[in-house]
Order: C-alpha cells, then structure tokens, then sequence
C-alpha cells in the first residue's frame, strides 16, 4: 500500500512532518512526500503552466517543489513517482478548512488533485491555527487512515474525496466522527491598505469572515462541539435544480 502526502504550509511544516510520522508507522504501508518549497495557503487547484518546476530533496528526507499543492501532487502522479499511489493525504493543515474555505483551499487543492486522477484523497486541517496538539490531530489521521484501509474503502470502484477538521484538543478529548455537510461563512473581512515604503498604496486580503451557517448537520457545528468533521466533496459545479429553468430561457 502507497500513500502520496502534500500538503499547502510547505515541506518542512508541522502539520506535514506529524502527518509522515503518524502514517509511515502503519503496517504494510509505505509513504511518500512531495510538497510546497514554501507556504501555498489559499492557491486552490492552481497550476503553474508559464514557468518550470523543480523537485529538490529536502535535509528532512522529503521531495519540495517550486510550485502549488496542486502542482506537486500532478507531477508526482504524472512522472516523478514512477507509480501510482494507492491513496494521496493532504495536511495537516495550519488552520481549519471548513465551509467556503474549501474552494480556496490548497490543502483541499491537493487532495483534490489525487481525486481528478481516480484516486482516493483525504484532505486533514487542524480547527485553530498554532499547532496546538498536534500530535493528537495526527494521531486521529492515522485512525482514520486505517479505518480507511481495514474497511477496503480504497478497493470501492469509485474514489472518494474526504475533508476531514479536527479540533485542537488532546486526544482523549476529540469525539467521535460526525459526517456532515459544509456550512458556509460570511463574506471575508475588508482588505488592510497599507502604503509602501515607496508611496504606493498595497493591500492584504482580509481575514475570513466568521460562519454565517454554522447550524446542526455542519462542519462548524461538529468541531464547535469537539468531534472531527469529514464531509465527503464532490468536483460537479453544475447546479443541477437550475438547468430546466436556464433550458427555458434560451428555448427559441
């Protein structure tokens, strides 16, 4: 059994390097790292198409590369590992990626990657930023993962694509698993401008906006009462209930 990890916080963050540790100690597995050179949150599914990337081993043992979460999981599929993996692992996130935030996510990004090519994927965030008990957020990775190879759901005729968020508590403390759905959040906080040392005015994106559907059934709510969240994701955009409407619009 071969598992792929990446992740977006680059190749040398905790969250990674908890995350190897926790599932490298799994029987009859074997794992493999290829990540970001450098911090990639909020790069989605972007590629780099105008520019070359490079693959560097890292002083920790790991693969880098000079590109996105998603960059690094399609180059490995598509010519560096020279197999197919079994399952590709993203994470574990600094911070959760709960509701919208999985649209921007890089974490969901590269795990998604995997999915595109047919194989299964898991994306892991932490709730709260800072790294606080990680090794418990690792350690219920690893339950998952094994759950997810005792069970045979990675011998399914089709992939999944699971968004896991895990609260920052210590292991006894984190409850069960909830399967829910995406809550959704309040438009993002204003930009911050800031003028340059040269007199120009520069802005940074603003903070998250808090959760505006947060109720029962959601990510928000089953983190908020210290269980881990995994909402299974799909890629379809198509807004199905609205294409007789639309179909309707454009009749002759």
């Amino acid at each position: 059994m071969k598992i792929l990890i990446s992740n977006d916080d680059g190749y040398q963050a905790p969250g990674i390097v908890a995350l190897h540790q926790a599932l490298q100690g799994l029987a009859h597995v074997e794992v493999e790292v290829v990540a970001p050179e450098h911090n990639n949150s909020a790069k989605s599914n972007a590629l780099t198409l105008n520019q070359p990337l490079y693959v560097h081993p890292g002083a920790n043992g790991f693969r880098y590369v000079n590109g996105t979460p998603a960059d690094c999981v399609h180059i490995a599929l598509t010519g560096v590992l020279g197999y197919r993996p079994d399952l590709v692992v993203s994470g574990i996130n600094n911070g959760a990626n709960m509701g919208d935030d999985t649209i921007y996510s890089g974490t969901v990004g590269a795990a998604m990657e995997g999915y595109l090519f047919g194989i299964p994927a898991i994306a892991f965030s932490q709730v709260e930023k800072g790294w606080a008990h990680l090794e418990s957020a690792a350690r219920v990775a690893r339950d998952l993962v094994q759950q997810a190879l005792s069970q045979g759901w990675l011998e399914r005729p089709h992939p999944f694509l699971l968004n896991v968020n895990i609260p920052n508590r210590p292991y006894e403390d984190i409850g069960d698993v909830e399967v829910c759905r995406l809550g959704r959040r309040h438009a993002a906080e204003g930009v911050i401008a800031q003028t340059s040392p040269r007199g120009e005015t520069m802005y940074w994106i603003g903070s998250a906006g808090a959760a505006k559907d947060g109720a029962d059934g959601t990510d928000f709510h089953a983190t908020a009462m210290g269980r881990v969240s995994v909402t299974p994701l799909q890629v379809d955009l198509t807004h199905h209930a609205a294409l007789g409407d639309w179909a309707g619009r454009f009749k002759p």
